[in-house]
């Protein structure tokens, strides 16, 4: 029998329900091109409708039975080296998700429809976002595949990346401007007119930085990470230093020593918004031999950025959590700064944490992982305290600065002496401090828009969201009603729909704030940062420079203004709300309550000038408020891991949610019964393990699905995730579950 070249193949189409490599034929013509890495097109199924995949294996032997033949190999080399196709083997067994949903969050986004290529932008273009969420999105691209391929593409590829403009979705997709009319026609996207500001540049310095000075206690923590870095083996170290105690010094000397040893280096940050201001002091001391990953980059440039690490033609890349998959050879170190941030966890398929997807690949390359954080999480503290982590601590700012003077203003007795507003006479009377003396302030409400609740006064009648469970949010600007889930909106009327009576604007968030501080400081510019504004203006880094260069005396923003900035001249930070997330169903919440002020209070003193914070609280007394007011981690820390183990939340034991959705909410929560007896059956024996639910999801109802939970606590094993992987495969598999969804989430963030 003849011996012929057979590829194992991972396609696109095969969705984790049976996901497994697929055998084909490889033509004599196409023997050489269809190597492992390469990307193929193939017939897929019983109408061998046209899909792509990607051969992991290629072997010669005989022909047992009759294959179909790839078509054709879309790359002119590997897109993916040995080591990705390794870590992409590792995610699906590790996060529930299919092989091919590994390889795409590893590549740029669009490259899986097309080559990709820099593209010119004109100075405005029209961008499209998905209008509903992005797993309702690719749901109803697998609907379209056979009708509408070119509008299932748009859908798929905006399922990936939330937006894009029109000229690139186009061009990656091969569709038509028409095929976007429609689908905003269907009400699935969105189209608009955006600035357009040209990246990666913004950021990138020019000046030549000197060598980095490092105090007695950095160049401790450092000279313990060199030794880790250089002992030849792969290592984990948490950086644990208060606000300001000059942790990216370290990270530099860390970065310039794995260069100097001809090795490669990573830095990862938890948002955009970090990214100018890190690649601008990067770029000062490495030039040309960075580059830069994130989602603010067009598509086109995203391409350029990872063709230039594929090629070796740059050591040292900055980004976000995608950027971890960045192709770099021989790397030396791997930085993860704000290591505690959410951010790091990816919400949508693969559900992957970067945090262990860099581990896996340090252990690849035996290189460093560090982590840092002035707050980190009770996770990784816990492993650093029982030497799964090496720890190195800065409890001092790196300019002898004391750590700032904060105050606690009791919102109750505010409210008593008649404010109902949202700045304290105590903040109050601390901004006109500061406006007199010409320094800068920073206020600090985790909640975009105007408020968060719109009530009649009179019937009770409450705006909610018609497709989720929420409250809508008010929006001044447009005087608009939105929902921050599914993204709906609707103008606000002027009287109740009810009873006619008149509506209540309740709670307050960025707009309000802003506008209270027009009406109390007349004079004085304000700059909002948050999702609003940034989208409008089009990056972070031109309102940064307006509060930097033109010395805007009060910057207010949520969460984006907590971490990361470094300005000299702000002297007050103001935490507006406190309590708003500390009284929530979620173990993490007290977490996250206390990283968020101490992170914002220690942006303010970090100059030359003393600094000084208010937290205002409805409840002063609460003891994660008073350790955030005195900046004091370790022992809020103490009494967090002793509640972790009391209640058996991680790290004392892992979590894995099981997630149930539909648009019947009766055949949702059978569905997700019926999970729970396939998990106990294929669970049974197994020490220490729990399994909570069904109940209901925190927001129950997202764009017009109901979603019901199934929660397992127990030790993570190779047994656990392999009976959660067989469950979703009978759920699948079981005709009575149709138009109910269901997916698994390891270690979820709520």
């Amino acid at each position: 029998m003849e011996q012929r070249l057979l590829a194992r193949i991972a396609v696109s189409a095969a969705v984790f329900e049976i996901d497994r490599p697929y055998t084909y034929l490889i033509p004599e013509k196409l023997a050489g091109k269809a190597v492992p890495g390469a990307r193929v097109v193939v017939p897929f199924g019983r109408g061998n409708r046209r899909s792509e995949g990607v051969v992991l294996s290629v072997t010669s032997e005989c022909e047992r039975e009759r294959l179909k033949p790839i078509e054709s190999v879309l790359d002119d080399e590997p897109i993916l080296s040995d080591e990705m196709l390794h870590l992409a083997m590792w995610m699906r067994e590790r996060f529930f998700c299919s092989f091919y949903d590994a390889v795409r969050a590893m590549l740029p986004a669009g490259m899986w429809f097309r080559d990709g290529g820099h593209m010119v932008e004109s100075k405005t273009q029209r961008f499209v976002s998905l209008a509903v969420p992005g797993e309702e999105a690719a749901a109803v691209a697998a609907q379209k595949r056979l009708r509408a391929p070119h509008q299932a593409d748009l859908l798929s590829l905006l399922a990936s990346v939330g937006d894009g403009a029109v000229a690139d979705l186009c061009r990656f997709t091969g569709a038509s401007p028409a095929a976007v009319a429609a689908l905003e026609k269907q009400g699935l996207v969105t189209l608009e007119t955006r600035e357009v500001f040209r990246r990666p540049e913004e950021g990138l310095r020019s000046e030549t930085a000197g060598p980095v000075e490092l105090t007695a206690e950095q160049e401790k923590a450092f000279s313990g990470l060199r030794e880790l870095m250089t002992s030849g083996s792969a290592g984990a170290a948490l950086l644990f230093g208060v606000t300001g105690s000059g942790k990216t010094s370290v990270y530099l000397k860390l970065v310039r020593e794995a260069l100097d040893r001809g090795r490669t280096a990573m830095v990862l940050v938890p948002e955009i918004g970090l990214t100018p201001q890190l690649v601008g002091i990067f770029s000062a001391h490495f030039g040309g031999d960075i580059a830069v990953l994130h989602s603010s980059l067009s598509m086109g440039e995203r391409y350029d950025e990872w063709r230039r690490i594929r090629d070796g033609r740059v050591r040292v890349v900055i980004g976000t959590r995608s950027a971890v998959f960045a192709p770099l050879s021989r790397i030396g170190l791997i930085v993860i700064d704000e290591e505690q941030e959410r951010t790091y966890k990816s919400e949508n398929s693969p559900r992957y944490h970067a945090r262990e997807v860099a581990k896996w690949r340090c252990v690849r390359h035996g290189a460093l992982l560090v982590l840092g954080s002035a707050t980190p999480s009770v996770e990784s503290m816990y492993f650093a305290r029982t030497g799964r982590y090496a720890l190195f601590t800065l409890g001092e700012r790196y300019n002898e600065r004391p750590l700032p003077r904060v105050v606690i203003a009791d919102m109750r007795r505010e409210l008593r002496a008649g404010n109902g507003g949202s700045i304290s006479s105590v903040l109050r009377a601390e901004l006109e401090k500061n406006l007199a003396a010409g320094e800068q302030s920073i206020l600090f409400i985790n909640r975009r828009g105007t408020s968060g609740l719109v009530v009649c006064g009179e019937c009770g009648y409450t705006y909610t969201c018609p497709n989720c469970s929420v409250s809508m949010t008010y929006h001044a600007v447009g005087r608009r009603l939105m929902c921050h889930y599914c993204g709906h909106t609707e103008p606000a009327p002027e009287t109740c729909p009810q009873c006619g009576g008149k509506l209540n604007f309740v709670g307050a968030g960025t707009q309000k704030v802003e506008e209270e501080l027009r009406t109390l400081f007349p004079g004085a510019e304000i700059a909002r940062m948050d999702t609003d504004t940034v989208s409008r203006s089009g990056s972070h880094e031109r309102l940064l420079e307006r509060f930097r260069d033109k010395r805007i005396p009060i910057l207010v923003g949520t969460q984006m203004v907590t971490k990361g900035l470094d300005f000299g001249n702000v002297t007050l930070v103001g935490v507006l709300s406190a309590d708003q997330a500390l009284y929530v169903s979620d173990f993490r919440a007290r977490e996250r309550t206390f990283s968020l002020i101490t992170q914002v209070v220690g942006r303010s003193g970090r100059g030359e000038k003393s600094g000084r914070a208010v937290i205002q609280t409805f409840t002063p007394e609460n003891e994660i408020i008073t350790l955030a007011a005195r900046q004091d981690y370790m022992s809020f820390y103490e009494r967090e891991i002793a509640l972790r183990k009391l209640i058996s939340a991680p790290p004392a034991l892992d979590l894995f949610a099981v997630t149930a959705s539909g648009a019947d909410e009766a055949a949702v929560l059978r569905g997700c019964v019926k999970l729970r007896r396939r998990l106990e059956a294929y669970t049974a024996g197994t020490d220490g393990l729990s399994i909570l639910g069904p109940a209901p999801a925190a927001v129950a109802k997202v764009s017009g699905r109901f979603r019901y939970k199934l929660t397992l606590m127990c030790p993570a094993s190779k047994k656990v995730r392999d009976a959660i992987a067989a469950s979703l495969r009978d759920f699948s598999a079981d005709k009575e579950n149709r138009g109910v969804s269901a997916f698994a989430d390891a270690d979820p963030v709520e």
